[in-house]
C-alpha cells in the first residue's frame, strides 16, 4: 500500500484528497505547511507527497528543496496559478506533476498511479550502462562522470532514462510529454526544449549523445 503526504494550509482540500485516495486504497497523512511536511518527512517514509504552493511558514516550493535534501519522493504540485512559468519553475527544481486549482479529485488519483508507476519502474530497472567516462545506473538512480557523481532534478533522471532505454528510435516531443510527464500534462514544445537543454549541460562532455531532431524530437545516440 503507497503512502501519500498530502499538504495544503486548507484542512477542505487535505480531508478531499484523503477522502479519495483512501477510497483508491491509498495510506494518507496530512501536513499543514510546508514546515510540518520537512519534519514529517524526517521521520517518516512517505511514496509520494501532494503540496500546495502557497503555504503560510514555507512555501511549497521552497518545502520541496529541503525534501530532497533529506529523500527522494516523487512531489505533485497544487497550484491557484497556471502560468507556464510556475509550472517550468516547479519541474525545474525537481517535482514530478502540477495541477491546477480547482481540481478534479479522481483525475488527481489518475496523476498519483502515473507518477507511482514511473517511479516504480525506475527502481526495478536494474541494467549500468557505460560509456567511457559515463555511467548509468537506473537501480541506483544515479548518473557519474569520470566517477564523480552528477546533481540531476528528478524530472532530469526520468528524461534521461526514459531517452536511454528507447536508445537510437526517435522521439517526438509529444512523445516525451505523453511517457515522462503523463498523459494529461499541459505542457508544450518548450517544456521538452527547455528539460533538454539543463541534461545537456548536466552531461556536459556526453551532451551529444542526445541529438535534436530537426521538427520532430530527440534521440540518444547508441552507445557502441
Amino acid at each position: 500500500m503507497a503512502k501519500i503526504l498530502a499538504v495544503d494550509d486548507e484542512a477542505k482540500i487535505r480531508t478531499i484528497i484523503k477522502e479519495y485516495a483512501e477510497f483508491e486504497g491509498y495510506e494518507v497523512a496530512e501536513a499543514a505547511d510546508g514546515m510540518e511536511a520537512v519534519e514529517m518527512v524526517k521521520s517518516d517514509d512517505f511514496d509520494i507527497i501532494i503540496m500546495d504552493i502557497m503555504m503560510p511558514r514555507l512555501d511549497g516550493y521552497s518545502a520541496c528543496k529541503e525534501i530532497q535534501k533529506i529523500k527522494k519522493i516523487p512531489v505533485i504540485m497544487l497550484s491557484a496559478r497556471g502560468e507556464e512559468y510556475d509550472k517550468l519553475f516547479g519541474f525545474e527544481i525537481g517535482i514530478d506533476d502540477y495541477m491546477v486549482k480547482p481540481f478534479s479529485p479522481k483525475e488527481l488519483m489518475a496523476r498519483v498511479r502515473a507518477v507511482l508507476n514511473r517511479a516504480k519502474a525506475s527502481r526495478t530497472t536494474e541494467d549500468i550502462i557505460k560509456y567511457q567516462g559515463l555511467e548509468i545506473n537506473f537501480t541506483a538512480r544515479e548518473v557519474k562522470i569520470d566517477g564523480e557523481k552528477v546533481s540531476m532534478t528528478p524530472k532530469e533522471y526520468d528524461l534521461l532514462f526514459y531517452l536511454v532505454r528507447n536508445m537510437n528510435i526517435a522521439l517526438s516531443r509529444e512523445k516525451l510529454l505523453e511517457e515522462v510527464w503523463g498523459f494529461d500534462f499541459y505542457g508544450d514544445d518548450r517544456t521538452i526544449d527547455t528539460h533538454i537543454k539543463m541534461l545537456r549541460n548536466s552531461l556536459g562532455p556526453y551532451r551529444n549523445l542526445i541529438v535534436t531532431l530537426r521538427g520532430m524530437g530527440y534521440k540518444f545516440e547508441k552507445i557502441q
